[in-house]
């Protein structure tokens, strides 16, 4: 490729799962190809609270822990997220600025409901709009068996104007939950796979992947 056609990688900030950790979402990131991971420029973000609880990958990655929030058993109360926003918001601040963001699990979560909060001015106003997602294994606040944190309360009663790539798993819990949460986005792109509640390698889905991230050049950002 000519020099002149050589263009920035996309800085994404990542965000882990419930009761995991920046470390092993990059591990879990680490099985995609090295052509693809050449091209972005990933940043794995520590949630600021230790896990309250055990961890469910406990015995497969190795610790420490740390959750975004937690929640009471029927989701009618949730804590610390008002202030792991903050925080997301403040690293943005001062290591940015980020063109997207990844979230698995919890972190998807986060990561569905940020271009409508930042949209609706109650988060994230410091720092430029969010151009992307990339959601796996995720779900919407106030969506299948979920309520919604405050803060998040209005993030999907309209359709999201956001480019979205959304991982799904055949068997994964939140199979029903991923499915209705892409529907919220406007034009998501879809990737179905065969396992769980995981980050899949991306195998021939490599060919759907790597096309959205280049379709964003029209969006205004500068990739590959």
């Amino acid at each position: 490729m000519e020099e002149s056609l050589i263009q920035k990688k996309p800085r994404i900030l990542c965000l882990h799962g419930f009761r995991t950790s920046g470390a092993i979402l990059k591990k879990q990131i680490g099985k995609w190809p090295e052509t693809l991971l050449h091209n972005l420029d990933l940043h794995f973000l520590d949630a600021p609270f230790p896990a309250n609880g055990k961890s469910d990958v406990e015995g497969f990655f190795d610790p420490p822990y740390f959750e975004w929030y937690r929640s009471n058993q029927d989701f009618t109360e949730y804590i610390n997220f008002e202030e792991s926003i903050a925080y997301i918001e403040d690293y943005m601040v001062m290591h940015g600025p980020f063109d997207g963001l990844l979230g698995f699990s919890q972190g998807a979560f986060i990561s569905a409901a940020v271009p409508s909060m930042q949209a609706e001015g109650v988060a994230l106003t410091k720092v430029e709009k969010i151009k992307f997602v990339i959601i796996i294994s995720g779900a919407k606040f106030g969506g299948i068996k979920i309520g919604q944190p405050k803060l998040a309360a209005k993030a999907f009663s309209s359709p999201i104007h956001c480019p979205s790539i959304h991982f799904i798993g055949e068997v994964d819990f939140l199979k029903e939950g991923g499915t209705d949460l892409m529907q919220s986005f406007v034009n998501p792109v879809v990737i179905y796979h065969p396992r769980g509640h995981t980050v899949p390698k991306l195998g021939q889905h490599y060919f759907v992947f790597f096309p959205f991230l280049s379709s964003l050049y029209q969006y205004g950002m500068l990739l590959f």
